[in-house]
């Protein structure tokens, strides 16, 4: 598919299906968007390698596996260019603690979306980890009490 090619509305279907469960089979799924397996494996394999899936992933239950602790960090760097940024998100991707890596515009130049089990292991990450980030200037923590949504899908 290319820039001007649309998708249709059984593209669609099957898209917001998977978002719901990405375990059915292709003849659950066809089932449900009312078609055969033969032309839903199709349409789903073209949907992958044309990127529209980007992958397959089972959501975790962050506080069965002590990882509750949850705190967005906002990031200022004392100057970016292109080495300090690839420096950054290298060190930041090979971090298990960050979940998720944003690179924004504003008063902050990344947000982080880290998962730890405590205060202590935060304090931990903190002056161990993020802290021996070179040009790192500030950082700002703000600390999760709950979660009110968390919806992983796109809706259109």
């Amino acid at each position: 598919m290319d820039i001007n090619e649309k998708l249709d509305n059984v593209d669609l279907q099957i898209l917001r299906i998977l978002q719901g469960n990405a375990r059915l089979t292709i003849k659950e799924l066809a089932q449900q968007v009312n078609l055969s397996s033969t032309p839903v494996f199709e349409r789903l394999k073209r949907l992958e390698s044309k990127g529209y899936i980007k992958k397959y992933i089972a959501v975790l239950n962050a506080e069965k596996l002590n990882r509750g602790f949850m705190v967005f960090v906002s990031v200022k760097m004392q100057r970016l260019n292109r080495d300090i940024a690839s420096e950054f998100m290298k060190k930041v991707s090979e971090m298990p603690e960050v979940t998720e890596c944003y690179n924004v515009s504003g008063q902050y130049d990344y947000v982080l979306k880290v998962h730890v089990n405590d205060m202590r292991a935060y304090q931990q990450f903190v002056i161990n980890k993020l802290g021996t980030i070179d040009h790192l200037s500030h950082i700002e923590s703000v600390f999760v009490m709950d979660e009110v949504k968390q919806d992983y899908g796109l809706n259109f």
